[in-house]
């Protein structure tokens, strides 16, 4: 594959010796990949001359990476994938909340590292991996949501969703009326088996709650069903 062809990685990392580790893997795995070590000149670089996808680390010099994903999120349409602390769930949470796709805590391990980049990717790309109605719009109560434009609208307002939140209210939509469990959640939108300790997906239906209208202590469009997963209630006002 020609330089010109391969997808570019932004790693946004300060730690010389992980970076280049990480390069280096990426790049035997068939990306062309690049690395910033600053957070404060990360926003500038990415903005004018986007990746097709971000590794960025929390722990930055001059800019943490948190402040770098609010500043790029609303130009930047990639997917970004945080790099956290182990156990840090603060980061994850407030990572989630500002736009972040994913997030894998540190240290990292290779192959998982990949696959969480290739399922980000084929998000990012729209390939239908769930889609039981293609290219149909879906309908579901107040909520209007079209595969092809990728454009959800609430009572005819337009929606501002990351591509994370975008598969996963497309794939409740089209499981409306029944339960979706997080094994089934996680795996069809990432391509790999749930560990059973990611809350990711937890984090994603609040903020996709947030942002169509739902009451998050008392939703009446995604509900939770408690040791199994989520049901989106067909037909909601």
């Amino acid at each position: 594959m020609s330089e010109s062809n391969r997808t570019r990685i932004l790693i946004v990392e300060d730690d010389d010796k992980l970076a280049a580790l990480v390069s280096e893997y990426l790049t035997t795995m068939g990306f062309q990949t690049e690395i910033e070590p600053r957070g404060d000149t990360a926003p500038g670089r990415i903005l004018a001359d986007p990746p097709d996808l971000v590794v960025l680390d929390i722990m930055l010099p001059g800019l943490d990476g948190l402040k770098v994903c609010q500043q790029i999120r609303p130009a930047y349409k990639g997917p970004v994938l945080m790099l956290t602390a182990l156990d840090d769930e603060i980061d994850e949470v407030v990572g989630l909340e500002i736009g972040a796709d994913d997030y894998m805590a540190k240290p990292v391990r290779p192959r998982l590292l990949v696959a969480h980049i290739n399922a980000l990717l084929r998000r990012s790309a729209g390939e239908p991996e769930n889609t039981e109605v293609s290219g149909t719009p879906l309908s579901v109560g107040d909520l209007v949501l079209d595969s092809g434009s990728r454009e959800v609208r609430r009572n005819g307002e337009a929606l501002d969703l990351t591509t994370a939140e975008f598969d996963l209210l497309e794939l409740l939509m089209q499981k409306a009326g029944n339960i979706v469990s997080r094994e089934q959640i996680y795996e069809e939108l990432r391509g790999m088996e749930y560990d059973g300790i990611d809350r990711s997906i937890d984090l994603r239906v609040a903020r996709l709650r947030k942002k169509i209208g739902d009451d998050g202590k008392h939703p009446s469009v995604i509900k939770s069903v408690r040791g199994v997963g989520y049901l989106m209630v067909a037909g909601h006002a």
